[in-house]
């Protein structure tokens, strides 16, 4: 950790932006974290964190090779409950991550302590979410799926902008959507079609028996499509070799043009530097609907 870090007072409007899977284990911590990396690689003296709200499933320090994590969630949860927190404490206990020659990457490391998750309370979460925003210009909260925890019920209420992460399989894009995040967001008032966009993540190596286009996605959750995109193959074992960061440096044009809309609309919300040229259109693997591919 560094001491001595002074926080500007521009810096306590910083933006939130929240990214949440239908499902889990269907790639929302690396549509997020690949988000943030190709963001703070580009602008410059802003700050961008990443901050790990999946209380009981944190993989983020797996992925990145980062085992034991250094500081984490729970580490800092006498400080969130007693209010003393502070968005330059809160810089100082995150891991600052070399992106493209850039150290502003700030990730906190998520709740290491699976059976604690729910002594996590709503105020907590607030306070966690103020800091942040004092702290850094953009925050990028990942969540879990499920909505029995404060994390993901106040993050959802507090973000600026939203990522729902879904993908082709009828059980996620509608049985859990339908269950837990359009049941959710009624339940606390909260009006998706207003803030969240979706990023379909197609997996599958093999074409699906059926398989259903972005427009069917979005007509069924109500939501516009803001990314398509697939896993290369190599991916699963650079996650399991810790290879993450390396990885997406390696793919960087190809996931700026993939996650274009959504890195433009981070930047937007962040008033961050926007992309100096058009980002091409380049896919991991092109959709392939009904094995017939798209123009």
């Amino acid at each position: 950790m560094k001491g001595g870090i002074q926080l500007s007072s521009a810096q306590s409007s910083g933006k939130l932006a929240i990214f949440i899977g239908t499902s889990p284990n269907i790639g929302t911590t690396l549509a997020s974290f690949a988000a943030a990396s190709r963001l703070a690689g580009r602008t410059g003296q802003r700050r961008v964190s990443y901050l790990c709200l999946n209380l009981k499933s944190s993989k983020i320090h797996h992925y990145l090779g980062m085992e034991p994590p250094a500081v984490t969630l729970d580490a800092l949860r006498s400080e969130l409950r007693s209010g003393s927190l502070t968005g330059e404490k809160l810089l100082q206990g995150c891991t600052s991550l070399p992106v493209q020659g850039n150290r502003n990457l700030y990730v906190l490391f998520g709740n290491q302590n699976r059976e604690q998750a729910e002594y996590y309370m709503p105020a907590d979460i607030e306070h966690l979410l103020r800091c942040a925003r004092e702290a850094f210009d953009l925050t990028i909260v990942e969540v879990n799926a499920y909505w029995d925890n404060a994390a993901t019920i106040c993050a959802v209420s507090e973000a600026d902008a939203g990522f729902l992460v879904t993908t082709a399989a009828l059980s996620d894009f509608q049985e859990d959507a339908r269950q837990w995040f359009k049941a959710g967001t009624s339940l606390f008032g909260i009006e998706p079609n207003k803030r969240f966009k979706i990023i379909v993540n197609e997996r599958s190596p093999q074409p699906r028996p059926v398989s259903f286009k972005p427009q069917h996605i979005s007509k069924e959750i109500g939501l516009p499509v803001a990314a398509e995109w697939d896993w290369e193959k190599e991916l699963g074992p650079a996650l399991q070799r810790g290879r993450l960061l390396e990885w997406i440096g390696a793919h960087g044009e190809q996931l700026e043009g993939v996650l274009g809309q959504v890195l433009s609309e981070l930047s937007a919300l962040g008033d961050l530097p926007s992309l100096t040229r058009e980002a091409k259109r380049i896919w991991f693997r092109r959709w392939e609907p009904h094995g017939e591919r798209r123009a």
